[in-house]
């Protein structure tokens, strides 16, 4: 099969590699311009998607691996391509947090208190109006790097925050959103729809967006995640999430994977957003799972039609590997791992598979680091417990020799001590 694979900034770009490993003929597109030296000599590239099309053809798939693209979508599945991806109300759902929870509202989701701001003087303003512990937000933004989840009741420190970035310019255009902080555990939920129906089995998951082990530090996009697949559609937490958007989905004919990012306490599961399409690192953990062929899930979701994924049974871990200047983006030469190269050679093919290329990109002196963010690559494992899990992952970790990497060492420690207990005690577990 001809796949045509259109990515902003290789959000799941590995899959382009895990798609050719199947047999297809891919061909990738890369729109961030910082980003176009990755996976060179690894797949093939291209710089002008559009005259891609009639290879692509009717019988050939188009993938998009991220968000903002839904006008172009919709376009390409009017022209009668088949396109995984959302479309311009799933665009909307996530890129405009007001919108997103107006949706759940309607549909019968629980959320919390949110407030969009013009300007930091704006959400300063309505701090002090409102004191209470807020979350700092940028509606439509991809890096995290803006957040930051208040604690003091009165809201001074998110006050103190939002300050200081008024003091360091970081006024844009994207609206400021505060979401009223929620306690509880974070757990998000997600599963392929092909446009009429669900898709595969359902995936929970937790995150651990913090820098440094013990979840302390900056929030980032992401260092790590833990997952496992469940087919029982009467779990407690689809039933009060995903299942009651179905209708939705529907409507807007959304072909692609749909999550919800959720806070659970004793009063139910509060949505904080949406992703309505491939989420970074949990496209790579899924293929760990995955038995079945990537084509043939994405060809299903595209055409509309039922698919019966198989997959393995147990916990999933992924594990970011990142390198200077993550997590923040920088031009200055001292913090750069630009170029530096590496070698697998000592690896097995098993513990090779385990690995998922993001800032990677191959020549005659092997593999190097091929772009300035840090988002160097991606290690998987599966296992019976989540400790068995853990140990295959962080064996392949220690086992590569790349300057300066870094990683956090205690995915899924948290729902092994606490999580798991206090979510089996909400009923949220089987």
């Amino acid at each position: 099969m001809n796949i045509l694979f259109l990515s902003r900034n290789l959000v799941a770009g590995d899959l382009a590699l895990r798609l050719q490993a199947e047999g297809h003929a891919v061909k990738l597109y890369i729109a961030d311009k910082q980003s176009r030296e990755c996976f060179d000599g690894l797949v093939s590239k291209v710089n002008n998607w559009k005259k891609e099309l009639p290879w692509v053809g009717k019988e050939g798939l188009i993938i998009f691996d991220d968000s903002g693209y839904g006008q172009l979508q919709e376009k390409l599945r009017d022209k009668g391509f088949n396109v995984v991806g959302g479309g311009v109300e799933a665009d909307k759902i996530e890129l405009d947090r007001a919108h997103g929870q107006a949706i759940f509202k309607k549909y019968g989701l629980l959320t919390s208190r949110l407030q969009d701001c013009r300007s930091i003087q704006e959400a300063i303003n309505f701090v002090k109006e409102n004191p209470a512990a807020w979350v700092i937000k940028r509606s439509g933004s991809i890096t995290k790097q803006f957040h930051y989840i208040g604690h003091e009741e009165d809201g001074s420190d998110v006050i103190d925050v939002l300050f200081g970035y008024r003091m360091a310019r970081l006024e844009r255009k994207e609206m400021i959103t505060l979401h009223k902080r929620i306690d509880g555990v974070e757990i998000g939920v997600g599963r392929y729809f092909n446009g009429e129906d669900w898709v595969g089995p359902i995936e929970l998951n937790i995150e651990h967006p913090r820098l440094f082990p013990g979840n302390i530090g900056p929030i980032t996009n992401e260092m790590g995640t833990l997952a496992w697949y469940t087919d029982n559609e009467e779990n407690k937490l689809y039933q009060e999430t995903l299942a009651k958007l179905k209708p939705y989905l529907q409507q807007i004919k959304f072909k692609g994977d749909f999550a919800l990012n959720c806070i659970v306490n004793e009063s139910g599961a509060y949505i904080l957003e949406a992703t309505p399409r491939f989420g970074s690192p949990i496209v790579h953990l899924q293929h760990a799972l995955h038995e079945s062929p990537w084509g043939e899930l994405l060809s299903a979701v595209a055409k509309g039609e039922p698919y019966t994924l198989k997959y393995k049974r147990g916990f999933g871990i992924v594990i970011l590997l990142a390198a200077p200047p993550f997590p923040y983006l920088s031009s200055e030469i001292n913090y750069s791992s630009y170029g530096l190269h590496f070698s697998i050679a000592h690896l097995s093919e098993a513990e090779k598979d385990q690995l998922h290329f993001e800032e990677v990109s191959e020549n005659d002196h092997g593999y190097y680091i091929a772009r300035n963010y840090g988002f160097l690559m991606y290690v998987t494992a599966v296992g019976a417990s989540v400790a068995q899990a853990q140990e295959k992952a962080y064996a392949v970790a220690r086992k590569l020799n790349i300057p300066k990497l870094f990683y956090r060492n205690d995915i899924g420690n948290d729902f092994q001590n606490f999580q798991y207990q206090k979510l089996k005690d909400l009923r949220y577990l089987e």
